[in-house]
């Protein structure tokens, strides 16, 4: 059958439960019509199938899969190539495990340094994202199988998460928080996407037809399948018009409900149901016919080299005087509790049971090196010391010719559901290093982390970064250390000097309703480089054991040409940037932003002619006021860098533009980059309206989060948000998020009727809610009688659609 055969065959009811999930990961099947059910998994950098009862938090133990590095770590490589291998292998993973969709790769761009889950993020630059992201794409579903970028969109902040309005003009949405999306789209094929919890401009991002339609579907040309973040639904009918085709997990019974009175309503017509199903069952078809073909095992060992691979040529050099590579037989000290129990993966939806784990620890003595001991020289959680850890890794530095000394950003730095408040490093460490250094001055910082923090200036002689390594780490980082790999990696954010000095510092976190994305363009090296600012390593940056040297450039509007040569005495990899600046431009924009790269491997003394395009993104901007994307008249300046502030060469190319109307007056923040403070004024005319009121009325509503439970005017509600808060704090300071607490902390009212399997109805929530404000009585028993009509109502529901499929 076809699929609107398929579709002619269903009844009203069983169109409206093919539209939300069955389980927390699986979607329902009508057997009657041939469909089957699909399911649904996490992967950004690796399969989360869990094996026994399922929870989207990953408080139950998923299946063995290969640990790859997360997306902050690959984007480090600049190796899209690399990135579709990692796919490929994440996709069989997935197709042999009977995954349909793999939920990832994640593609939010990293506002701020402070985000919680930058580590499951490629980068500051939409370009090297989008590219990095399509290329995961690509792999995932060269095995049949869906691939799912997320969170679509302007989704920078954990905290409060699904309660949050992003209040951002449209240029920046297209430019910064669209771009990489729509190269995920338009060159990975993306056959999914996951819509974002938070609301953009005053509406929900699965509610927005702009975001759904508009852009992603009638501009972007995506023909495939919508899905919320768990729980992440707020109206199902405005969601389905929008666009969206999948709410999950399991909203039960009453969501489906509710749909089939819209229709029988009028609220919306059936033929809309159908153009969201022929959109889902499409996907549902094609990867069900792929993953009930596919075997059943992989090759584990591969996909492990595949991943040691991977996080050997992500590995960043930041710091060497000529200590490293170290020699064979060198007497290293090996201090360091990352050491014997690596930081290689973050907390949250994303974490994978490896297949297997290297840690430094077991593997030197295979490296060549001559390790004097190990010292574990702090307790990663901060809490207090047992015994004399410091002490002990002292003694151990003072027999040694070389300390290895590993450090970086323990685990409850780095959670889904919670953002730092801060960029320093753990007091405990920086204690042990200053201890260490004074006994011994040849120190190595191996550090480990997704995402930038403040580095200490001195008691070191080189810094050596792994990000998140994935499970075969640690002997990639020996490999680099040693000097079996040249380190190649280069950064994919800009690590500043202070906090204060990065553009969003003054507007992130938001507080209350909504999140103003005042710094507009300017985020990462976009404004560091337009404003002047020093940063402690730019944006592009790493050091390798060898040189490189750049000449003869020619440039036209389509390419970049230019010889690449390695003056050095070792082979080497080189990641060439290029970057393009308007400055007679009459639009505001950075001072340059990357519009091409290449990664070039070249032996010692080789040199080769290297050619970077630049395609359709390489002069473009958005013009609010033709609604489109313009290109100005104007000379543009091609610069060749090793990294942003690194320019090696730079030609210029005129090209012939649209020439649209300018679509602002004066804007003299934007205009010149100081956009630390940007004035209510100039904020609102940048947006083309006022600036959404977004303070807390003093009255609960059903999408405030529950931990403004403390603004409740019932006793028992703000007991629970006491009970809530101490048991998150608790679990902060252990040094471990429990993240099931995180998401009940930030998760709204409304969310109570999409997570809880059926248990609470849409209706129930607003009973609730009338209940926290200060009724009581009246909402318990509110709550009581919904409940049993609620269960009934859901069980003649349940008993119908069962009988119908018989």
């Amino acid at each position: 059958m076809t699929i609107q055969e398929i579709i002619g065959r269903l009844s009203l009811e069983e169109k409206a439960v093919l539209l939300q999930g069955k389980t927390t990961w699986e979607t329902f099947a009508v057997k009657h019509a041939g469909i089957p059910s699909m399911f649904l998994s996490d992967g950004p950098h690796g399969l989360r199938k869990q094996a026994g009862a399922g929870d989207h938090l990953g408080l139950n133990a998923s299946i063995p899969a290969t640990c790859f590095p997360t997306a902050a770590t690959m984007a480090n490589t600049w190796d899209p190539a690399l990135g579709e291998a990692l796919g490929k292998a994440l996709g069989e993973e997935a197709a042999a495990n009977r995954v349909n969709v793999v939920l990832g790769p994640g593609l939010n761009m990293k506002r701020s340094p402070l985000c919680g889950r930058n580590f499951e993020y490629f980068s500051e630059d939409p370009y090297l994202a989008g590219k990095m992201a399509a290329a995961y794409v690509r792999g995932i579903q060269a095995n049949g199988v869906a691939a799912c970028p997320k969170h679509y969109a302007v989704n920078s902040q954990e905290m409060r998460r699904m309660a949050m309005d992003s209040v951002v003009d449209e240029r920046t949405l297209r430019e910064i928080y669209l771009t990489g999306f729509e190269i995920a789209v338009k060159e990975g094929g993306a056959r999914a996407i996951m819509s974002s919890y938070n609301m953009v401009n005053e509406e929900y991002a699965n509610e927005s037809a702009h975001l759904l339609d508009d852009i992603l579907r009638k501009e972007w040309g995506f023909d495939g399948m919508v899905v919320t973040d768990w729980g992440g639904d707020n109206d199902h009918t405005e969601g389905i018009r929008a666009g969206s085709n999948l709410t999950m997990p399991a909203p039960g019974p009453d969501c489906a409900m509710g749909l089939v009175e819209s229709v029988k309503s009028g609220k919306i017509k059936e033929e809309v149901l159908d153009q969201r199903l022929a959109e889902l069952l499409k996907v549902v078809l094609d990867t069900d016919r792929a993953v009930s073909g596919a075997g059943s095992a992989w090759d584990v060992e591969a996909h492990h080299a595949i991943a040691r691979r991977c996080a050997a040529e992500s590995i960043v050099l930041l710091e060497n005087d000529g200590i490293l590579p170290l020699k064979k037989g060198a007497k290293v000290a090996l201090i360091g509790d990352f050491a014997e129990k690596p930081r290689y993966q973050g907390a949250g939806s994303s974490v994978v049971n490896p297949t297997k784990l290297e840690c430094l620890k077991d593997g030197i003595a295979a490296s060549g090196l001559e390790t004097v001991g190990f010292a574990r020289g702090y307790v990663r959680t901060g809490a207090r010391q047992e015994g004399d850890l410091v002490g002990e890794a002292v003694a151990l530095a003072k027999q040694a010719e070389v300390v290895l000394l590993c450090v970086g950003l323990d685990e409850i730095s780095e959670s889904e559901g919670l953002d730092r408040s801060h960029l320093r490093m753990p007091k405990c460490q920086l204690d042990l290093l200053e201890a260490v250094s004074a006994v011994n001055q040849n120190v190595v910082l191996v550090i480990s982390g997704g995402s930038s923090f403040l580095m200490p200036e001195k008691g070191y002689r080189a810094i050596v970064h792994g990000y998140l390594g994935g499970q075969a780490g640690a002997g990639a980082m020996l490999d680099v250390l040693t000097g079996r790999v040249n380190p190649s990696g280069r950064l994919a954010e800009t690590w500043p000097l202070a906090l204060e000095d990065c553009a969003s510092s003054a507007y992130f976190p938001a507080e209350q309703r909504t999140s103003e994305y005042r710094e507009g363009l300017y985020i990462g090296y976009r404004y560091f480089d337009k404003a002047g600012k020093p940063v402690r390593y730019p944006f592009g940056y790493g050091l390798s054991y060898t040189t490189f040297a750049y000449s003869d450039v020619t440039a036209t509007p389509e390419a970049v040409t230019f010889t690449l040569t390695n003056t050095g005495s070792v082979d080497g990899a080189e990641v060439a940037q290029v970057y393009v600046g308007c400055p007679g431009g009459r639009v505001f924009r950075a001072k340059k932003e990357l519009k091409g790269f290449a990664r070039v491997a070249l032996k010692a003394g080789e040199s080769r002619k290297v050619t970077i395009p630049l395609d359709d993104k390489a002069f473009r901007y958005f013009n609010v006021k033709t609604g489109r994307w313009e290109v100005e008249t104007a000379d543009y300046e091609i610069s060749v860098a090793s990294n942003v502030q690194d320019v090696k060469l730079t030609a210029t190319v005129h090209v012939k533009g649209t020439d649209a109307p300018v679509p602002y007056g004066s804007l003299p923040a934007y205009e010149s980059g100081d956009v630390a403070q940007v004035s209510d004024a100039e904020f609102a005319q940048l947006l083309g309206h006022a600036i959404p009121d977004g303070k807390w009325s003093g009255q609960l509503q059903r999408n405030d989060a529950i931990c403004q439970l403390y603004y409740a005017k019932c006793w028992l509600a703000r007991v629970v948000w006491k009970v809530l808060t101490h048991l998150k704090n608790k679990s902060e300071a252990s040094g471990m998020p429990d993240l099931n607490i995180l998401f009940i902390y930030n998760m709204p009212f409304r969310a109570l009727a999409k997570m809880t399997g059926g248990m609470v109805s849409d209706r129930m929530v607003d009973d609730i809610v009338f209940l926290v404000n200060g009724h009581f009585w009246r909402g318990v028993g509110r709550v009581i009688r919904d409940f049993v009509r609620n269960q009934r109502a859901s069980s003649r529901f349940t008993k119908a659609l069962e009988a119908a499929d018989k």
